[in-house]
């Protein structure tokens, strides 16, 4: 199948062909990210975009259950929703369980879902190196949600805000007092905050978690970005389905609040700019690790380890030899230049 067509088959909504161009930009191969550079171009003048919608949560806080229930909620309004869950990879192996699916089973059997798995391949931020692309082929493809999953690791996955119109953040009962959420970092860019499993026993500790965290939100500077009210948290039961429309109804009153504000479309045309240096820096990265700046960079690495050299004296001399002087860029940096 060549690009032109691929690139027709998913604007039609094909889910196959999604699939296909997902594994196409994940791809490092040279001449597949050549192609997948040209598939996105063919796609981005479809003018379709969906509500991309962050969420994160340390391991065990009912991620996967929430997205299910939430997701068969939207379909049940008659939403296309699209799903992608990053998965941890090993750091030995490079390995990913991808058990996303396996978890979702309602919502990957309904026909007006998608869900693609990604291993995060050691990419920090919590989120894949080509999750932005992957959430670009889904808008294309005509989904009007998408979901993006984070590995959900800790307070140093702020990449998906780069990516995302809202940030979700899923907190467990009893998972911290006020004092836990000043601390910056993901609390920081979080949007809104859903304590789950606000069932049974566990209800009470759900309530005080949530006024905890509503406390400590209104302790943080408020963001201009931001309507009265925002950043707010809120109790939901993924199990029991409960409070997943009134955070519904939040999620979309903000979005509305910033599209006529036009906050959402400046927040989208910076993202577009951060990846596009964020793609220069990458490829920057990826000179290092082939042709002669390699063996230069393992010969100097080497004196490092042997305590010939020091860090800061070898990268100096590595970027002295890209014709590039240390303190002038150190110094450019600061300046934000």
């Amino acid at each position: 199948m060549d690009i032109a067509e691929l690139a027709e088959r998913v604007s039609s909504g094909d889910r196959r062909a999604l699939a296909r161009a997902i594994t196409l930009v994940e791809s490092s191969r040279a001449d597949h990210r050549a192609q997948a550079t040209e598939l996105l171009e063919r796609l981005k003048h479809t003018g379709r975009q969906a509500l991309r919608i962050g969420l994160s949560g340390t391991p065990g806080v009912g991620k996967s259950t929430f997205i299910e229930s939430f997701g068969m909620m939207l379909t049940g309004q008659g939403l296309k929703v699209a799903v992608l869950a990053v998965d941890p990879s090993s750091t030995r192996s490079g390995g990913s369980i991808l058990g996303d699916k396996t978890r979702m089973d309602r919502l990957s059997r309904d026909p007006d879902a998608f869900i693609r798995p990604s291993p995060s391949q050691s990419h920090l931020g919590g989120v894949a190196r080509r999750t932005r692309e992957a959430v670009a082929l889904c808008e294309a493809a005509g989904f009007e949600v998408v979901l993006i999953e984070t590995v959900g690791v800790g307070q140093s996955e702020t990449m998906v805000a780069e990516m995302a119109d809202l940030f979700v953040l899923l907190l467990a009962p009893a998972g911290g007092d006020e004092l836990q959420g000043v601390k910056r970092g993901i609390m920081e860019i979080a949007d809104l905050i859903l304590v789950n499993k606000a069932d049974g026993d566990l209800k009470p500790a759900a309530m005080r978690t949530c006024a905890d965290y509503a406390g400590a939100l209104r302790l943080l500077r408020k963001r201009p970005q931001d309507p009265e009210g925002f950043p707010k948290a809120m109790t939901v039961s993924a199990l029991e389905e409960d409070g997943l429309a009134t955070a519904w109804d939040e999620m979309t009153a903000l979005t509305d609040w910033r599209r006529e504000t036009g906050h959402f479309a400046a927040r989208r045309a910076d993202q577009a700019r951060f990846w596009f240096e964020e793609e220069v820096r990458q490829g920057l990265l990826a000179r290092l690790a082939t042709g002669p700046a390699r063996a230069e960079m393992e010969r100097l690495g080497a004196d490092v380890a042997e305590g010939l050299a020091t860090p800061a004296g070898a990268a100096a001399d590595m970027l002295g030899h890209l014709g590039l002087d240390l303190a002038t860029e150190v110094e450019k940096g600061a300046q934000g230049t």
